[in-house]
């Protein structure tokens, strides 16, 4: 019994040799970690108004473009007077047809009025005449209804040709194409020479020259939009190009479950209709969760933040990134409150690496 009596002192020895190589390990490995680890700086997310948008296509076209056309088959058209491109005034002569025959039929018909006109003032001093003789038994009263069925049949012949005159001259002034609004001109069908028929297109007339932009928007987006809202566009040369909603349509099409917005484009600039643009609707302020760009970094084609926990490791999340704006970058999901985001030093980390927090006035190391 003796023997394992000796051995205990050499087992204590052993056992504090181990405490103390166990406690003298673990300040060097926390040392190495820290000697490795990369310096970085970091943020807090921030709460702030953002502008809302909604960035889409569409095609610019005429708000109200009027296909115009003559009431009249058959005629030969002598002149036009306008071509593609030209602004017109409310009345201005456009395009004249052959218009002989018409200018001899109101000849005609002035003349049948003149007629009529005649006959009736005959038929009215006939009747006066009638009726002083009546008052002294000179005529009889049958001969005095006579004289007054002959006046009313002469003021009715005289009604008739009245009408008819103003039936010629209204079919006389078809001859002239008018404009029937101030506009621009935007499309010819029709050469001198040629022969027409009623309700056929032979020019189109943007009203007053405005122009419109128009988007196809999904029904959640097209909820975000109201009228009065700003757009912007650039045209083909760079030039930006700004308008207003001018109205949305109430409901979304049944098969492609989108619905317009029509924007007004009070100065279109070199815009020309049928030109087909990305515009940016501005719909509003938002309160969001910011953070600055240089935080987000790209990591297999994911918004990816790394955020840094109390033990100094780095963690990579990924985020759901929205609107830019002025460095901010809008944050809708994927961070909560209190996370500290890593700033300068985001786009050398991986998950899980060893960081070390500096000031952010301080430059952060780089691998």
């Amino acid at each position: 019994m003796a023997a394992p009596i000796r051995t205990l002192p050499l087992i204590a020895a052993l056992a504090l040799g181990l405490a103390a190589c166990q406690k003298d390990g673990e300040p060097a490995e926390a040392k190495a970690r820290g000697a490795s680890a990369q310096t970085v700086t970091v943020a807090n997310p921030q709460s702030r108004s953002l502008p809302r948008s909604i960035t889409v296509s569409g095609p610019v076209a005429a708000v109200e473009e009027m296909q115009l056309g003559v009431e009249l088959s058959g005629l030969r058209v002598t002149r036009l007077a306008v071509d593609v491109g030209q602004q017109v005034r409310r009345g201005q002569v456009l395009l004249i047809l052959d218009h002989r025959m018409l200018d001899a039929d109101l000849v005609q018909a002035n003349a049948a009025l003149r007629e009529a006109d005649a006959g009736a003032a005959l038929a009215r001093a006939n009747l006066a005449r009638g009726e002083n003789l009546a008052r002294d038994k000179f005529i009889s009263a049958m001969q005095l209804d006579e004289l007054r069925a002959a006046r009313t049949q002469a003021e009715a012949r005289l009604g008739t040709a009245r009408a008819a005159r103003d039936s010629t001259a209204l079919r006389r002034s078809f001859a002239d194409l008018r404009a029937p609004a101030d506009g621009l001109i935007s499309k010819r069908l029709v050469q001198p020479g040629q022969v027409v028929s009623a309700g056929m297109e032979l020019l189109r007339l943007i009203k007053d020259g405005r122009l419109e932009w128009r988007a196809e928007l999904p029904s959640e987006q097209l909820a975000r939009v109201s009228p009065g809202d700003v757009i912007a566009l650039v045209s083909r040369d760079g030039t930006r190009v700004d308008g207003r909603v001018r109205a949305v349509t109430p409901g979304v099409d049944a098969a492609t479950r989108t619905g317009t917005v029509y924007a007004d484009l009070p100065q279109p600039g070199t815009l020309q209709p049928g030109a087909f643009l990305e515009g940016r609707i501005d719909t509003g302020l938002v309160q969001a969760v910011v953070v600055p760009a240089a935080a987000v970094v790209l990591r297999d084609g994911f918004s990816t933040v790394f955020t840094v926990d109390a033990k100094g490791l780095a963690h990579q999340v990924r985020i759901e990134a929205g609107t830019r704006d002025n460095g901010q970058v809008e944050v809708r999901s994927g961070l909560k409150a209190g996370d500290r985001v890593v700033l300068a030093g985001a786009g050398f980390l991986a998950d899980g690496d060893a960081v070390r927090v500096v000031d952010a006035t301080q430059p952060a190391a780089t691998p």
